[in-house]
C-alpha cells in the first residue's frame, strides 16, 4: 500500500508517519495479496487541542473509511486502525457468506486462526425494522426542518425542483449535507 499523509495545523513528523504506516500495514494480514491501494490520511490538530485522524483506503470492490478524534494523536491512530479492522472483518464475513452461496468473490481474504465468525458481527448486518412511506415533494430546506422536527439525523424526500429522490443529513460538525440520486 502507498501512503498519502497530509497534516492540517500539524507537521507530519517521521515518528507520526512511521507509527501510522505500521498500524495501517497490519491490516494487510487480512488479505491473501497485499492490496494495491493508496491510503489517504488526513491528520488535523484542532483549536480545542484535539487531534482528528481520517483514513480512506479505496479498493476496487471496497472502500474502507474511518475517522476518530482524541486529545492524543497516537490514540486517535490506534482507534482508527481498530475501526478499519472491524470493517474488514465485517466485510470478510459478508463476502465469505456470499462465497458459500454463489461460489465467487473478487477480494481474497486470508484465513487466520482467530477468524471465527462472531455472533455480534452477524447480528449487526440483520435488518430489524422496515418502514414504508410516501416521499413528499419539497425543497431541501423544508426537508431539513422535517428532519429536525422528527429528531432524526437524516431525511429522505422527493426534490420538488428535480423530481428525484434526495437525502438530507446532519453532519458531525452540526451542518447539513445533501445526497442527490443520479
Amino acid at each position: 500500500m502507498k501512503y498519502n499523509v497530509r497534516g492540517e495545523n500539524i507537521e507530519v513528523t517521521p515518528a507520526i508517519r512511521e507509527y501510522l504506516e505500521k498500524k495501517i500495514a497490519k491490516l494487510e494480514r487480512y488479505f491473501t495479496e497485499a492490496p494495491d491501494a493508496m491510503v489517504n490520511v488526513n491528520l488535523k490538530f484542532n483549536q480545542d487541542k484535539t487531534s482528528k485522524v481520517e483514513v480512506t483506503i479505496p479498493m476496487p470492490q471496497l472502500v474502507l473509511r474511518a475517522e476518530e478524534t482524541n486529545v492524543d494523536m497516537y490514540a486517535a491512530i490506534d482507534l482508527v486502525s481498530d475501526k478499519l479492522e472491524r470493517q474488514i472483518r465485517k466485510h470478510k464475513t459478508k463476502v465469505n457468506r456470499k462465497f458459500r452461496e454463489k461460489g465467487d468473490f473478487p477480494i481474497t481474504f486470508a484465513v487466520s486462526e482467530h477468524s471465527e465468525v462472531h455472533e455480534a458481527d452477524e447480528d449487526e448486518l440483520e435488518v430489524v425494522r422496515t418502514k414504508r412511506f410516501d416521499l413528499k415533494p419539497m425543497d431541501s430546506e423544508e426537508a431539513i426542518l422535517q428532519m429536525n422536527m422528527l429528531g432524526h439525523n437524516f431525511y429522505v424526500f422527493n426534490n420538488a425542483d428535480t423530481n428525484r429522490t434526495n437525502v438530507v443529513y446532519k453532519r458531525k460538525d452540526g451542518r447539513y449535507g445533501l445526497i442527490e440520486a443520479q
